[in-house]
């Protein structure tokens, strides 16, 4: 013990205490040896020499943790008395973070949407060219797909072009009454001002057995009044997709000039923001309901087109060039 204490105090850094404590109080050191000593002893003295070898060890303990600390708080100390310490810096600021304005745009439609009795659903982004073109009546030989040229990661494996295959895999797996939104990032192959090669959208849909047109309107309408506002203008153009029959377009009275035509809306008063139309029989029969039975309506839309409309913003790269100038903004 005396031994112990003696090489603890002429010990002069941190690394050579720790030896000493490995060499005293390790599972190979002086203490276990004692330790494992003291089964040989007479059954007699096994008390009293095991209160023994247990005060010196507390004692070492003790003394070591005691010869650290005072290395220490010298190693503070000498670092401190070298350093000049300049008290009128200002301290560091930890900025707060802010949502993305796409993540923002999007909560909210969800928001409204889950307000409306719908629920979410995800789906992968590297999807099966069957559930991302055929089950949505789109063949391979099928002009609409040139319209949504995308990644391919083999002849059978793409990267999504919209969250419509959730639509079929939902339904897949649950029976009508269904209503459903699919957020989530999809993928294709453009890139200038209005378009980026991944961008986000949602994809909506309600199946039951007598779902109809004027259901798609009534949603639709509510949606876009919660998200632009009350008493926002919205009219149906007829259109043409693949898993729609009838299909339409959804154009907002224009919300720079309300309407009077400017150039942002090129002079028309309306601006285009979503697609939909009722689910096509080809759609139900992919997924094994019958198209004589069931009905039912989709919608597609995209969150950048939504903010950028939002927050007047005319070029879509700029939600991913990371500019803090503009996240700020926001």
């Amino acid at each position: 013990m005396n031994e112990a204490l003696s090489a603890l105090a002429q010990a002069a850094t941190k690394e050579s205490v720790l030896a000493l404590k490995a060499r005293y109080l390790g599972r190979k050191g002086g203490i276990s040896s004692f330790l494992s000593d003291l089964a040989s002893a007479a059954k007699d003295e096994r008390k009293a020499l095991g209160e023994l070898i247990n005060a010196a060890k507390g004692r070492l303990e003790e003394e070591i943790q005691r010869r650290l600390s005072s290395l220490i708080e010298g190693e503070k100390a000498g670092r401190l008395k070298g350093e000049r310490l300049d008290i009128t810096l200002p301290g560091r600021t930890l900025h707060a973070g802010k949502s993305h304005p796409v993540t923002r745009v999007l909560e909210e439609v969800q928001d409204v949407f889950l307000g409306l009795g719908f629920d979410v659903a995800e789906g992968p982004d590297v999807e099966l060219d069957y559930y991302n073109f055929e089950a949505l009546n789109i063949p391979k030989d099928h002009p609409a797909r040139d319209m949504q040229d995308t990644f391919y990661v083999s002849d059978e494996v793409v990267l999504r072009t919209h969250t419509s295959p959730v639509q079929i895999r939902v339904m897949e797996k649950r029976t009508p009454p269904i209503r459903v939104i699919a957020p989530g990032a999809v993928y294709r192959r453009d890139s200038d001002i209005t378009h980026t090669p991944m961008f986000h959208q949602v994809e909506g849909f309600m199946v039951d057995e007598r779902v109809t047109f004027s259901n798609l309107k009534g949603v639709l309408t509510e949606f876009l009044g919660k998200l632009f506002g009350p008493g926002t203008g919205v009219r149906f153009r007829p259109s043409f997709f693949p898993f729609t029959e009838p299909s339409a377009e959804v154009d907002i009275r224009c919300v720079i000039c309300s309407g009077s035509g400017c150039r942002v809306c090129k002079g028309s008063g309306w601006l285009e923001i979503l697609g939909c139309g009722m689910i096509h029989p080809e759609v139900f029969r992919a997924v094994k309901y019958d198209p004589e039975k069931t009905t039912g309506f989709a919608f597609g839309l995209g969150i950048e087109r939504i903010a950028m409309l939002k927050y007047s913003i005319d070029d879509i790269r700029l939600f991913f060039e990371n500019d803090m100038r503009f996240l700020k903004q926001f």
